[in-house]
């Protein structure tokens, strides 16, 4: 049987292109250079946001921090932007609609006929990139791809990857271990956090995700056989050695670690199915949070 997220997920290198190619035309709409600028989501747009903030910094290009939606501070930013596949979630809509006014905001966003878009001052479409699962794959990895274009990073190499990737048969061993932890350094401790949200909803197991260098102070405990840990980018020194004196598989490539990440919403997807799981509706989920008031 295939699945919504399937398809989903393997036409992520075309709508990593379409990105790309969008991202010179939405330039004016970013942060300009030395602006102050916050990046907001809930869920897996709030891992998205913390991986662009970090590239934005990491740039050069001013302070930029990242915020789940309903734990903004009472701080000072020249631009807010935020990050929501529906259009929909409740503290994004509410967020948005209470800076209205005092704080310039855009919002990218996979539905143009939403709230959002009508609380937002400015607003990025990406409805190419929205989905019929509940489970975000391609919108999350999209908007990345249309950030590293804008801040002048090459997504070629980065499709090439996934494309091997999604050529490749979906990784058994990880399929069928008990747990997984999720690891990363620098912007790719976002990447790990969603990754390991990933492996929750989808297959409803369990998940954890650290900084690498901070995992050794405490997490590697759980470390055994039948569990693994799954390193984006280079793993600090000796970290692979001490993972696999426990018993437990360890994991890490050279290529791009979005590319990574597709493999891994790959093995949660075929977790899901091996435990009879269907990965489009997770369990106690919804496409949106929408609270009522």
């Amino acid at each position: 049987m295939t699945f919504y997220v399937d398809d989903e997920i393997a036409s992520q290198p075309e709508c990593w292109r379409q990105a790309a190619a969008l991202a010179p035309t939405v330039l004016p709409q970013l942060p300009a250079p030395g602006e102050r600028a916050a990046f907001v989501g809930c869920g897996t747009s709030w891992f998205v946001a913390q991986v662009a903030a970090h590239w934005r910094e990491s740039h050069g290009l001013g302070e930029s921090d990242a915020f789940t939606a309903s734990e903004f501070p009472a701080r000072d930013y020249d631009r807010v932007i935020a990050l929501t596949r529906s259009g929909t979630t409740s503290e994004v809509v509410d967020l948005l609609e209470r800076l209205r006014g005092n704080i310039p905001t855009l919002v990218v966003v996979g539905d143009r006929q939403t709230p959002a878009v009508e609380a937002a001052d400015q607003r990025i479409d990406l409805s190419f990139a929205d989905e019929r699962s509940v489970v975000q794959t391609r919108f999350a990895t999209s908007v990345l791809a249309l950030f590293a274009a804008a801040y002048g990073d090459s997504v070629t190499d980065l499709i090439t990857d996934a494309e091997q990737v999604l050529a490749e048969p979906v990784a058994n061993d990880l399929v069928e271990v008990e747990q997984i932890t999720f690891l990363g350094r620098g912007w790719t401790i976002g990447v790990a956090h969603e990754a390991a949200l990933k492996f929750r909803e989808t297959s409803s197991s369990w998940a954890e995700s650290y900084p690498a260098m901070d995992y050794r102070h405490g997490p590697l405990a759980i470390a055994a056989p039948g569990r693994a840990v799954w390193m984006f980018g280079p793993a600090p020194h000796g970290l692979a050695d001490q993972v696999r004196a426990t018993g437990a598989l360890f994991r890490e490539h050279d290529r791009h670690p979005l590319a990574e990440l597709v493999a891994a919403q790959r093995v949660a997807v075929a977790r899901a199915v091996r435990l009879g799981l269907n990965p489009d509706e997770p369990r106690h989920l919804t496409r949106s949070v929408v609270l009522s008031d």
